[in-house]
Formats: structure tokens, C-alpha cells, sequence
């Protein structure tokens, strides 16, 4: 074959022509080894039951299942869990297909030759979306599983124990799958109550502390601020108008004194000049001062005329406040009759001044009480921030603690249901649709398999073979070979005439070729090969 031209359909055409025999021997050949070749290995028989998951019969929006692993991943749990030497011991020994000392090789066999695979039907992908290609691809979910069951597969040398171990297999994984369903939903449910009993704990002691923190800042909370200004506006209001009352009362107390002691002075100088005692010392006064006079003066003196008529006027007072007094029977109490005998404008003047001290006194008790409340309400006012940040540190924490609590309360009367729903048979559950049968022919080896794979190396063999052989091959067959190989125009060809004439039918004959550049054709019986 050239190397040095375009090859055309034509070339590839002869090239097949010439290597047809190198193709089809390997092509017949191996087909046959193949198909014997499957006689050297021992058959096996695969036995297969199907099993259809049926969902739970509680809708989900009334009762959330426990369980929300994917379904594949728990069914491949749930085939090793069956696997495990501990699982398959009681199974082999109730089928009794082995003797006990061959338990473990029959134990290795089955860990390595059972096979569960998920049942895709053309339903279920068409419910998931993208028809079977798109189910195949899809990752199946907790509420829109691809599967509708699955299939449990094992192969053995013995047809009879493939079908007994495929149906206790089979059996085995639903009885595991209705304990391990149960446990589950038993253990979240016992999980969930140490939970809430932990929360209800954890919301007492949260409301011990909020209780507490309310009694010791009581008046002082962030519900309280609006209150305490409303009482300390109040508060200095009747402290401004305790003081105002007060000022009044001081003013009008000192204005009460004043006029009292004026009415006491005047009342006095009247009492002064009728009162019996000062009358007698006044009299006796008058006379020694008469008898000096008389001593230096006649009677006709104005001035010793004039003592004797004071004389005499003050003997006729005394006269007249001895008969007054004498006329006074009533009078007991020295006191009383001191009293008795100030006039009313004077008592109602002590009783004004007994008043006003009254109020004074009061005001002032006010006033302290008032001053005293305020600087209460300023400290309230004043740790209002502080209190408030624990204030909402506490209520947080409270409320946390609320919500967790309410949450998991839910949950655990959730998961009470799913347990329930779980101990009368309501949930998921597995049913076997089609039980393991006797295989009727091994599926290992699969002869017309092997025949086919073996015809398909040797159409591969049969080619590799013919493109070697082809690649190797550097004869020149037709004018555009030479032309490709000698780079030189071609003025005539002439075919070759002798033993290998035949060969024209394949496209194996040999022509000569000469070219302008070229002294003289050869002679006869001669050739140029290139």
C-alpha cells in the first residue's frame, strides 16, 4: 500500500478484497473456542425473588414516618446487615443443606455471591420525572423514590440450594427490616422523652431565674419604666406643690405671729392700767410722792393738787376692779381665768398660729417623704439599662427554652404516632411478590454470550491482522502508485503477462510502467518493479 497518495474508496475496496481470507478465519474461528471454552467452567445457577415495598397507609401529613433514609442506601444496610456471619449461621443451619463443618466456606460464598438490586419500573419513572433514563439517573429520595421494591439474586453450583438460600435470604431481610423498623421507632421515641424531660428541667430552672430576677428588681423592669417616669413626673409635682404649701404656711405663720404680738402689747397695756396690783403700787407711789410735796408745798400747790386727784382717781379704779373681781365667782383655774380674760381677737390669733404650725409640720413630713420616693425612682430610672440587658438575657434564654420544649413535645407525640403506626403493621412494609424459583438453566456460563464475544474478537483479530499485513505490503498496483511513488508522468502502462495473470481478479497484478524520462522500454519478458 502507498503511503505517499490519498487513498480512495477504491483502495479500501481492494485492500478488503485482497485481505477477505486473513478476516474471516479469525472471524470463524473464534466464535467456536469461545463456545467451548464455556464448557470449562462450572455452571452456576442464579435463583431470584422480588419483593415490593409498599408505603405507609397513614398519610405522611398526619403521621411523619421515623424513618427518612434514602431507600436504596437501607436496603443495601439491611443486605449486610443479612450478610453477617451471625445472621446467615441460624439460617444455614435451620435449611441443614451443609455439614456444620462446611458452614463457613457456604457463609463465604453466599457474602460474595448474593446481590439485591432496586426494581425500576416504567410507573415509577414516569411519576419521578424524565421517563426510565431519567429514573435511572435520579438519586431517589425519602418522598419520591424510583423503586417500588427490589430483587434479591444468588447463584450457586446447586439449583436447589440457589432457590432454599434465595428465599431464607429473602426472608431474613424482611424480618430484619420489620425489627430494625420497630427498634428505630422505639428508640426515638425513648430518645425523644430523656430529651423533654431534660428541656422541662432546663424551662424550670429557666423560670426559677426569671422569677427570681423579677422579685429582686421588682419596680425596676423594662415594663416598669414607663410607670416609674409617670411617678416621678407625679411625684415632683406634689413635691413642688408640698413645697409652695409650706412656703404659704411659713409666710402666713410669721404674719399670724407678728399680729399676735401686737395684740398682746396693746392687750397688756390695757390689762396694765386695771389690773388691782398695779392700781395698789401706783396708789402707793402717789401718796409718798404727795407727802414729799406736802412736805415742800402748801395744799394750793398746783402739783399736790393735782396727785390728789390721781390719787383719788386711782382709789375709784381699785374700788371698781375689786367689785369686778369680786363679781367673778366662776373663775376657778388662775390659768383659765388668764385665758378667760384675753380677748377672742387674741385666741383666734394663737388658734391660726396652732394651725399654721400644723401645716408646716406636716409639709415638711410630706416634703421628706416626697424627696425620699423620688430619689427611688431617679435609682430605678437610673439602673433601668442594666437591669434591661439582663433583663433580656433572662426572657431570651427563657423563651428558648420555651420553643425547644414546645418543639420536642411536638416531636415526641409525633414519634409516639410513627411507633404506633409502627407496632400495628401501618407503616412502610415489605411483601415478597415473587418468591425465589428453581432455575431451569445456569446463568453462568452464558454460551451464546461467550460465542457472540468471541466472534467479535475475531472480527477485531481478523482486522488488526489484514491492517498489519496491508501497512507491510509495498507493491505498486495502479498508475496513481507509481505516479505517487517515482513523482514522474506516466506515458504508458502495460499489463503483466505471465504466471501472476490471475491475479488481476484480486487486484494483485503487476503492470510496467514507463515513464518520459525513461532511455527505452525494456525488452520483452522483462519488467521493472517498483
Amino acid at each position: 500500500m502507498s503511503e505517499n497518495r490519498e487513498l480512495t474508496m477504491d483502495d479500501y475496496l481492494a485492500m478488503l478484497r485482497r485481505r477477505l481470507k486473513v478476516i474471516l478465519i479469525p472471524t470463524l474461528i473464534a466464535p467456536i473456542a469461545g463456545f467451548m471454552i464455556s464448557y470449562a467452567f462450572s455452571p452456576k445457577y442464579t435463583s431470584q425473588s422480588t419483593v415490593l415495598v409498599e408505603g405507609q397507609k397513614v398519610p405522611d401529613n398526619y403521621v411523619m414516618p421515623v424513618i427518612t433514609a434514602d431507600f436504596t442506601q437501607r436496603v443495601q444496610t439491611l443486605s449486610q446487615e443479612v450478610l453477617s456471619p451471625s445472621r446467615l449461621r441460624p439460617v444455614i443451619q435451620s435449611l441443614a443443606i451443609v455439614k456444620p463443618e462446611e458452614e463457613a466456606k457456604l457463609i463465604a460464598e453466599i457474602q460474595q455471591n448474593m446481590q439485591v438490586e432496586p426494581v425500576i419500573t416504567s410507573m415509577s419513572a414516569v411519576a419521578s420525572g424524565g421517563g426510565l433514563s431519567g429514573a435511572k439517573k435520579k438519586k431517589p429520595s425519602v418522598t419520591d423514590e424510583p423503586v417500588p421494591g427490589f430483587t434479591v439474586n444468588y447463584s450457586d453450583s446447586n439449583a436447589i440450594r440457589a432457590q432454599k438460600i434465595c428465599n431464607a435470604l429473602t426472608d431474613l431481610i424482611l424480618t430484619e427490616n420489620l425489627k430494625e423498623r420497630g427498634e428505630i421507632a422505639q428508640s426515638t421515641t425513648e430518645f425523644l422523652g430523656r430529651q423533654l424531660e431534660e428541656a422541662k428541667r432546663t424551662v424550670d430552672d429557666q423560670d426559677a431565674k426569671l422569677a427570681a430576677f423579677k422579685k429582686q428588681y421588682m419596680g425596676q423592669l423594662p415594663t416598669d419604666v414607663d410607670n416609674n417616669m409617670r411617678m416621678l413626673i407625679s411625684l415632683n409635682s406634689q413635691l413642688d406643690a408640698t413645697t409652695q404649701t409650706l412656703g404659704r404656711a411659713q409666710q402666713d405663720k410669721a404674719y399670724t405671729e407678728s399680729m399676735l404680738a401686737q395684740q398682746m402689747a396693746a392687750w397688756k397695756t390695757s390689762q396694765s392700767s386695771t389690773n388691782p396690783q398695779t392700781l395698789e403700787q401706783g396708789l402707793t407711789q402717789l401718796q409718798a410722792q404727795l407727802l414729799q410735796l406736802q412736805a415742800r408745798y402748801t395744799d394750793d400747790h398746783p402739783d399736790v393738787i393735782k396727785t390728789k386727784a390721781d390719787i383719788a382717781e386711782i382709789e375709784k379704779k381699785l374700788k371698781a376692779v375689786k367689785a369686778a373681781a369680786a363679781a367673778d365667782a366662776t373663775a376657778t383655774d388662775s390659768s383659765d381665768k388668764a385665758s378667760a380674760s384675753e380677748p377672742p381677737e387674741i385666741r383666734q390669733l394663737r388658734l391660726q398660729v396652732h394651725q399654721y404650725q400644723g401645716v408646716i409640720e406636716q409639709a415638711t413630713i410630706d416634703q421628706k417623704r416626697l424627696q425620699s420616693a423620688i430619689g427611688v425612682y431617679q435609682s430605678r430610672t437610673a439602673m433601668s439599662p442594666g437591669v434591661e440587658e439582663q433583663y433580656k438575657l433572662l426572657t431570651r434564654d427563657n423563651d428558648n427554652a420555651q420553643a425547644f420544649y414546645k418543639e420536642l413535645l411536638a416531636k415526641k407525640s409525633s414519634s409516639g404516632l410513627a411507633s404506633k403506626m409502627e407496632s400495628d403493621q401501618e407503616g412502610e412494609q415489605m411483601h415478597i411478590v415473587a418468591a425465589a424459583g428453581l432455575p431451569d438453566a445456569p446463568s453462568f456460563p452464558n454460551r451464546p454470550i461467550l460465542a457472540a464475544g468471541g466472534l467479535g474478537v475475531g472480527v477485531v483479530l481478523g482486522a488488526f491482522i489484514a491492517i498489519i499485513l496491508e501497512f507491510g505490503d509495498k507493491s505498486i498496483r495502479t498508475e496513481k502508485d507509481a505516479a505517487a511513488i517515482m513523482d514522474l508522468p506516466l506515458l504508458i502502462s502495460v499489463p503483466w503477462l505471465g504466471e501472476e495473470e490471475d491475479d488481476a481478479a484480486n487486484g494483485t497484478a503487476r503492470r510496467r510502467f514507463w515513464g518520459r524520462d525513461d532511455p527505452a522500454p525494456p525488452k520483452d519478458h522483462e519488467h521493472v518493479e517498483v
